[in-house]
């Protein structure tokens, strides 16, 4: 098996490079040129790589030559048969460990009622579903999209809906955290992260929200006394209703002030994390490149 050496943050803006990454997703093919995502553990970057033998196909591992100057353009490559998965896909740059135990520190803290912390522990005390969660991804492409974004970008909806809900006395501040934490639990069936990342078929024929709240159905109906009708309507309107929007896939819009409260902070932290991801490819004072989760190139 071959030993990775060098990894992509490690490459300087501007430099030539020699190093191994993973083809994570094809762009465009074109008869000279394929144009794809590159990846190792420590990021991704838009390549452009020759077409040899149209033979360039996602999940494959190359050794490259070619110039990183804000995208990359390969030169020289050959395949490599022969690697640890775990070197090449994206992961969150904190341990995850400290990741779970801030979640459980605002779940400790907002979440106290016996039917909240009932329906927490019936995800989050079950350990095939932590280890799924642990290793789970925020999304292929549009927001932390590496290994463990799915806790970071969790943990980051819990922080600013607690915050909201203090700032603006919402009057359901556990529903809306607790929601908040189990908001894009679908994802872990959504999305396929132990290979070059994309959807999985049950992830295309329903979608995160729709499985989320099967996930909170089953979980429900397996102790359905402890539950208030109003509670399970709430959380599950809240699952329902956070995208905000029709046009933005939610299957109703937001009817309550805590999907409300949900939205605003799912839409800051995964834009932001988009924002973050923009300013470590963009050089300070430039242009970054147009990114279509804010619809815009931003001068950074």
């Amino acid at each position: 098996m071959t030993t990775k050496k060098k990894y992509l943050s490690e490459i300087k803006t501007g430099s030539n490079m020699k190093i191994d990454l993973m083809v994570n997703r094809i762009i465009s093919r074109e008869a000279s040129r394929v144009i794809c995502i590159m990846s190792d553990k420590t990021g991704d970057i838009k390549a452009t790589i020759p077409n040899r033998r149209d033979d360039i196909k996602e999940g494959k591992v190359l050794e490259i030559e070619g110039i990183k100057d804000g995208t990359l353009e390969v030169k020289k490559y050959e395949f490599i048969s022969e690697f640890d998965y775990s070197d090449f896909l994206p992961t969150v740059k904190r341990p995850i460990e400290e990741i779970m135990d801030e979640i459980e520190l605002y779940t400790d803290e907002y979440i106290i009622s016996p039917e909240a912390k009932a329906l927490n522990d019936y995800f989050f005390k079950d350990e095939a579903f932590v280890d799924k969660f642990k290793r789970g991804i925020g999304g292929v492409s549009m927001h932390h999209n590496y290994i463990g974004g799915l806790a970071e970008h969790t943990l980051g909806v819990m922080q600013l809906t607690a915050m909201l809900c203090e700032k603006y006395e919402c009057r359901r501040t556990e529903t809306a955290v607790l929601a908040a934490k189990l908001h894009d639990i679908g994802k872990i069936y959504e999305l396929y992260y132990d290979g070059p990342f994309k959807y999985t078929l049950r992830g295309e024929l329903e979608g995160h929200i729709v499985i989320g709240v099967e996930l909170i159905d089953k979980a429900i109906s397996e102790n359905s006394s402890i539950y208030t009708e109003d509670f399970v309507n709430r959380i599950k309107g809240c699952v329902v209703q956070h995208h905000g929007k029709l046009e933005f896939g939610s299957p109703r819009e937001m009817k309550m002030e805590e999907s409300y409260i949900l939205n605003f902070a799912d839409t800051i932290d995964a834009t932001m994390n988009k924002i973050s991801q923009l300013k470590e490819k963009t050089e300070p004072g430039n242009w970054s490149e147009f990114d279509r989760k804010i619809s815009m190139k931003l001068y950074l």
